[in-house]
C-alpha cells in the first residue's frame, strides 16, 4: 500500500515537470510584434539568457537544440524566432 501512494506522489511530480515548459507553439503563437518585454516574461517565464548590443536586447529561452529568442527594442518585442517548438 505504501509502495503504491509513493509511486503515484512520484509520478504526479514527474508529470507536473515535464509539463511545465513553456516552449509550446501555442506561447511562440501568442508573442506579437511590439509586445513589452514583461508581456512576454508572463508567456514564456524569465528568459535563460539576456544580451545587449546596440540598444537591441536579444533574450532565449530555452537551449541550443529548443528554444525561443526574441530581439526587443525600446522593450518591445522586434523580432523573434524558435527552433523545434512543437
Amino acid at each position: 500500500m505504501k509502495y503504491t501512494v509513493c509511486l503515484i506522489i512520484v509520478l504526479s511530480l514527474l508529470i507536473m515537470l515535464t509539463g511545465c515548459s513553456r516552449l509550446t507553439i501555442e506561447n511562440y503563437s501568442r508573442i506579437k510584434t511590439g509586445l513589452e518585454y514583461s508581456e512576454v516574461v508572463k508567456i514564456l517565464g524569465k528568459p535563460d539568457t539576456c544580451s545587449d548590443v546596440m540598444y537591441v536586447k536579444s533574450c532565449v529561452w530555452g537551449n541550443e537544440q529548443k528554444n525561443i529568442t526574441v530581439n526587443f527594442m525600446g522593450d518591445k518585442a522586434l523580432l523573434f524566432t524558435s527552433r523545434n517548438i512543437k
